[in-house]
């Protein structure tokens, strides 16, 4: 069939109309911000996640300035989970049907995050935990839909422990909060060591509620229990609370003592002039560390903030930095892409790069280990160096079976 003119110049129009509007929306698709759902104990942590989210919101900002992932900005979208749960879970659900997040991230309690784990498995939903540290999140309760950023309770355990065994102490008492991550990290470091080394006892344990420490019966019953060392789990308040009372009763005089977080700014800083001596810890010691990409970091936060970075402030940075290189590798928001793209990434951190494992989702971000120092009045890590975390993780073997265990 022929076409007179107006017929051809009306295909012609109608065929450059559907054109445009192909091209619209396909820039409409590059242009639609890509949504982080961001779920956190705020109100209940604030020491630690304050600057975690000023890390966050950093991050953000660099990546957008830097026109975004594939032509996309990335949007931050925050919720308090009230340290619980539940509430965490109903925050997920809201930011998955009402915001329509593309993504979700975030957690600090070792309880919530396993909670916010189950739900990702439930939702098909990509999730990526930045900060609590169970080891039940990518092991026992690990799924294809969670990955986690921060060093596990293994891995810093495993990080402490040859420094404990240098201490030839046979009779150790621990002292813990009495949730997910103080039970998982005891335990660990009782498996550990006796591993390390036989003869070792564990003659008192203490477990207070967290954030409800009894300060004067904890301290005076592992006193009583006149140990040769002490490994401590507690933080934030807790910590305060026993370092002073330990203080006050002599608990720490002549007893080596292992502590972890306890060199995280977040901790140590409150502490003051009673900041302790000669604790061996995992921590943050951002005065001392010259790498470029830590420099480049602390610079960034420095100048928006007027403020130095604690560790929260790296973990939240890492986070959006995970993603946006993740989201990019995958060239999409999809939860399968996003999974694919994530096993095996490589992210630069202020800590220098890290690898998410194909095996069971953990990074291998590191940690610093050294010891307190009270330095005029003031605590302070010393004789501090980087352990790379790919290098303190069981067989992958253990980890299969792990992953595997009903």
């Amino acid at each position: 069939m022929k076409l007179n003119w107006n017929q051809l110049k009306t295909a012609i129009a109608v065929v450059v109309a559907a054109g445009a509007m192909a091209a619209t929306a396909v820039h409409a698709q590059a242009q639609k911000p890509i949504k982080i759902g961001e779920i956190n104990s705020y109100k209940a942590q604030p020491a630690f996640l304050e600057p975690y989210k000023k890390g966050m919101e950093l991050a953000v900002e660099e990546v957008n300035a830097a026109g975004g992932i594939n032509g996309r900005k990335l949007e931050l979208f925050t919720r308090d989970d009230n340290a619980n749960p539940g509430d965490a879970v109903r925050a997920a659900e809201e930011l998955i049907s009402r915001e329509q997040v593309d993504v979700l991230a975030g957690s600090f309690l070792s309880n919530i995050g396993l909670a916010l784990t189950d739900f990702a498995k439930q939702k098909k939903f990509f999730f990526l935990a930045g900060e609590p540290l169970t080891d039940k999140i990518v092991w026992q309760n690990g799924n294809r839909y969670t990955f986690r950023l921060r060093t596990s309770t293994y891995m810093q355990a495993a990080m402490l422990v040859p420094e404990a065994v240098k201490l030839k102490k046979k009779r150790w008492a621990i002292v813990y909060p009495n949730y997910e991550y103080g039970q998982s990290a005891a335990q660990t470091f009782k498996d550990l060591m006796k591993a390390a080394q036989p003869d070792v006892e564990f003659i008192a344990e203490q477990a207070p509620p967290l954030g409800k420490v009894d300060a004067g019966s904890v301290v005076q019953a592992l006193a009583d229990a006149k140990p040769d060392a002490i490994f401590n789990v507690l933080f934030g308040a807790d910590l305060s609370k026993f370092v002073r009372e330990g203080n006050t009763r002599g608990l720490f005089k002549d007893r080596e003592v292992v502590s972890l977080l306890t060199g995280e700014p977040e901790y140590l800083d409150p502490l003051k002039d009673e900041a302790p001596n000669g604790w061996i810890v995992t921590g943050y010691p951002w005065y001392g560390i010259q790498t470029p990409e830590h420099k480049a970091f602390f610079l960034a936060y420095q100048a928006k903030y007027k403020d130095n970075p604690r560790l929260g402030s790296v973990v939240g940075y890492s986070v959006i930095r995970s993603l946006a290189d993740g989201i990019k590798k995958a060239k999409s928001t999809d939860t399968e892409k996003l999974i694919a793209a994530f096993s095996g990434l490589e992210v630069l951190t202020p800590f220098g790069k890290v690898t998410y494992r194909a095996l069971d989702h953990q990074s291998t971000m590191g940690a610093y280990v050294g010891k307190t120092a009270n330095r005029s009045g003031a605590g302070t890590m010393v004789d501090y160096k980087y352990l790379d975390g790919a290098k303190y993780f069981p067989s992958d073997d253990e980890v299969r079976k792990l992953r595997a265990a009903p």
